[in-house]
Protein backbone atom coordinates (compact mmCIF):
# COMPACT_ATOMS: atom_id res chain seq x y z
CA UNK A 1 0.00 0.00 0.00
CA UNK A 2 2.84 2.52 0.90
CA UNK A 3 5.61 0.80 -0.18
CA UNK A 4 7.21 3.51 -2.09
CA UNK A 5 7.18 5.44 1.05
CA UNK A 6 10.20 3.46 3.04
CA UNK A 7 9.25 3.22 6.67
CA UNK A 8 5.66 5.29 6.50
CA UNK A 9 4.04 2.20 5.44
CA UNK A 10 5.34 0.79 9.22
CA UNK A 11 4.42 3.77 10.93
CA UNK A 12 0.55 3.63 9.59
CA UNK A 13 0.60 -0.04 10.66
CA UNK A 14 2.19 0.52 14.21
CA UNK A 15 -1.06 3.28 14.26
CA UNK A 16 -3.05 0.73 13.39
CA UNK A 17 -1.80 -1.35 16.04
CA UNK A 18 -2.35 1.66 18.95
CA UNK A 19 -5.75 2.17 17.71
CA UNK A 20 -7.05 -1.38 18.15
CA UNK A 21 -5.21 -1.97 21.30
CA UNK A 22 -6.25 1.30 22.19
CA UNK A 23 -9.95 0.45 21.34
CA UNK A 24 -9.48 -3.01 23.44
CA UNK A 25 -7.97 -1.61 26.39
CA UNK A 26 -11.59 0.65 26.36
CA UNK A 27 -13.52 -2.66 25.69
CA UNK A 28 -11.52 -4.31 28.60
CA UNK A 29 -12.42 -1.39 31.28
CA UNK A 30 -15.87 -2.23 30.90
CA UNK A 31 -15.65 -5.67 30.90
CA UNK A 32 -13.90 -5.50 34.45
CA UNK A 33 -17.09 -3.21 35.75
CA UNK A 34 -18.71 -6.31 35.29
CA UNK A 35 -16.93 -9.27 36.72
CA UNK A 36 -17.17 -9.70 40.38
CA UNK A 37 -15.07 -10.97 43.14
CA UNK A 38 -15.62 -12.37 46.59
CA UNK A 39 -13.16 -11.72 49.30
CA UNK A 40 -13.68 -12.81 52.81
CA UNK A 41 -12.12 -12.84 56.24
CA UNK A 42 -12.95 -14.93 59.52
CA UNK A 43 -13.48 -17.89 57.54
CA UNK A 44 -16.53 -17.00 55.05
CA UNK A 45 -18.32 -14.84 58.41
CA UNK A 46 -17.46 -11.30 56.83
CA UNK A 47 -17.54 -11.47 52.38
CA UNK A 48 -17.30 -8.59 50.67
CA UNK A 49 -18.37 -8.77 46.80
CA UNK A 50 -16.50 -5.93 44.31
CA UNK A 51 -15.84 -5.57 40.74
CA UNK A 52 -12.78 -6.57 39.24
CA UNK A 53 -11.92 -2.89 39.20
CA UNK A 54 -11.81 -3.06 42.64
CA UNK A 55 -15.58 -0.98 43.50
CA UNK A 56 -17.17 -2.42 46.71
CA UNK A 57 -20.62 -3.86 45.52
CA UNK A 58 -21.93 -5.71 48.97
CA UNK A 59 -20.85 -6.49 52.18
CA UNK A 60 -21.75 -9.90 53.61
CA UNK A 61 -21.81 -10.05 57.80
CA UNK A 62 -23.03 -13.25 59.60
CA UNK A 63 -25.37 -12.47 62.23
CA UNK A 64 -23.25 -15.28 64.77
CA UNK A 65 -20.63 -12.28 65.25
CA UNK A 66 -22.52 -9.36 66.53
CA UNK A 67 -21.78 -9.02 70.06
CA UNK A 68 -20.68 -6.05 71.38
CA UNK A 69 -17.60 -6.87 73.19
CA UNK A 70 -16.12 -8.12 69.89
CA UNK A 71 -16.51 -5.01 68.25
CA UNK A 72 -13.01 -4.20 67.50
CA UNK A 73 -13.03 -7.95 65.96
CA UNK A 74 -15.85 -7.49 63.46
CA UNK A 75 -13.98 -3.90 62.04
CA UNK A 76 -10.96 -5.97 61.80
CA UNK A 77 -12.84 -8.58 60.06
CA UNK A 78 -14.48 -6.27 57.67
CA UNK A 79 -11.64 -4.38 56.76
CA UNK A 80 -9.99 -7.69 55.74
CA UNK A 81 -12.56 -9.06 53.79
CA UNK A 82 -12.60 -5.92 51.72
CA UNK A 83 -8.75 -5.69 51.53
CA UNK A 84 -8.85 -9.53 50.18
CA UNK A 85 -11.74 -8.28 47.69
CA UNK A 86 -9.70 -5.26 46.59
CA UNK A 87 -6.40 -7.81 46.05
CA UNK A 88 -8.92 -10.57 44.12
CA UNK A 89 -9.86 -7.51 41.88
CA UNK A 90 -6.31 -6.43 41.29
CA UNK A 91 -5.14 -9.80 40.67
CA UNK A 92 -8.44 -10.53 37.99
CA UNK A 93 -7.91 -6.67 36.07
CA UNK A 94 -4.03 -7.85 35.91
CA UNK A 95 -5.00 -11.41 34.77
CA UNK A 96 -7.17 -9.76 31.49
CA UNK A 97 -4.52 -7.16 30.67
CA UNK A 98 -2.26 -10.27 30.42
CA UNK A 99 -4.14 -12.23 27.85
CA UNK A 100 -4.83 -8.87 26.23
CA UNK A 101 -0.87 -8.11 25.85
CA UNK A 102 -0.34 -11.27 24.38
CA UNK A 103 -2.81 -11.25 22.07
CA UNK A 104 -0.63 -7.89 20.88
CA UNK A 105 2.36 -9.63 20.61
CA UNK A 106 3.45 -7.61 23.66
CA UNK A 107 6.02 -8.16 26.10
CA UNK A 108 4.83 -10.68 29.08
CA UNK A 109 4.56 -8.28 32.31
CA UNK A 110 4.31 -5.30 30.29
CA UNK A 111 2.50 -2.82 32.55
CA UNK A 112 0.38 -0.69 31.33
CA UNK A 113 -1.37 2.21 32.71
CA UNK A 114 -5.44 1.50 33.56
Amino acid sequence: MLKGLGGLGDMAGMMKKAKEMQDKMAQMQDDLQNVMVTGESGAGLVKATATAKGDLTALDIDPSIFNSDDKEVVEDLILAAIKDAQAKASEKAQEEMSKMTEGLGLPAGMKLPF
